[in-house]
């Protein structure tokens, strides 16, 4: 039984994830306080919750003071953007993550939880799920898949290194809620590209790709699986993911459209050339590597965090998609609302 003034430490805690699992924990009666670090303050006041400012990249940061007394470090800060400068989120995803590692370990801290990614998996069956064994080297073209997998291993080194800290790697497939709608469509939208001409509802057919079956789950269940996580002596890796799998047909029936059989290098091709041109901001290689995903057994999360998604994949894009026609956000710079794009 966790203590009833359990100190958390959330870091990355004003985008996606972060803002969910702060209010998963503000709600929760055995922690205490919760201590949330982003590079940008938020005008945001959950219950519990007092904020740092703290960029991981920063070789200069004091991330041990910050973890000092904590019992739990949950580190989920992480750049997507900019892909066309991969020495920029290598800087943040990965120096910055072995900072908050060290930082962990050298502050004394019991429990370390960190968001890995469906992506840190090596290419996998799409006809069947994998399980928590299957061998993390990533996609090694795409920026997001190396830097996950590259931290995988570096936690084999430090787990090794700190027998005495309980470290849990969680590993969601994409994760989408209301409120960061609208965060999720600028960052791999691309600036001159109207929103409009993006929405799913919008288009009349949606191209069946071979390979291209992917996981996805709502953020607030992703959230309740990271605090069991946290809360449980558990240690390791969990698959996280709603059903059903994510395909065209899935997308078809869900938006009321049809599905089209196509190959897949004419869309790799027109997504490189948007890329290239900046009026795409989603690179090719993550369009390969979402072809090579596995699909992930989920059962691990459920029998030892006792976790089930309480919303399905077609709730939770449902929710998205209103999400994005309402501007929904959160007080925060991440999930604020997009001003000033084309509509």
């Amino acid at each position: 039984m966790a203590s009833p003034d359990m100190r958390v430490v959330v870091v990355g805690a004003t985008g996606n994830l972060g803002t969910s699992i702060v209010k998963t924990l503000g709600m929760d009666p055995s922690i205490g306080s919760v201590l949330g670090l982003a590079r940008r303050l938020p005008q945001w006041s959950p219950p519990k919750t007092g904020w740092a400012s703290v960029d991981i990249a920063d070789e200069s940061a004091d991330l041990t003071t910050q973890f000092a007394g904590a019992d739990a470090v949950i580190h989920l800060a992480w750049l997507f953007q900019p892909t066309h400068h991969p020495t920029t989120t290598w800087r943040t995803n990965v120096l910055g993550s072995v900072r908050v590692f060290d930082a962990a370990a050298e502050a004394g801290v019991p429990t370390l939880v960190y968001a890995s990614f469906v992506g840190a998996y090596s290419p996998g069956p799409k006809d069947h799920a994998v399980d928590e064994s299957w061998p993390t080297h990533g996609w090694p073209e795409a920026a997001l898949c190396r830097e996950k997998a590259y931290l995988e291993r570096v936690l084999d080194t430090f787990e090794r290194d700190h027998p005495a800290m309980r470290v849990v790697r969680m590993r969601p497939g994409f994760m989408f809620k209301a409120e960061a709608a609208c965060e999720q469509h600028r960052l791999f939208r691309g600036p001159l590209v109207p929103k409009r001409l993006t929405r799913p509802e919008r288009m009349p057919a949606f191209p069946d790709i071979p390979g291209m079956r992917y996981q996805a789950l709502h953020t607030d269940d992703a959230a309740a699986a990271f605090c069991q996580a946290m809360l449980r002596d558990v240690r390791g890796a969990f698959n996280l993911a709603a059903e059903p799998v994510v395909d065209a047909a899935m997308l078809a029936e869900l938006f009321g459209g049809r599905t089209v059989s196509v190959p897949g290098w004419p869309v790799r091709a027109a997504v490189s050339a948007a890329w290239r041109a900046h009026l795409l901001r989603t690179p090719p290689e993550l369009f390969d590597a979402i072809l090579h995903f596995p699909v992930m057994d989920t059962s691990r999360a459920m029998r030892e965090l006792d976790w089930a998604p309480t919303y399905t994949v077609q709730e939770t894009l449902q929710e998205w998609l209103r999400g994005l026609r309402e501007g929904a956000a959160v007080p925060t710079a991440p999930l604020a609302s997009a001003t000033g794009s084309a509509a």
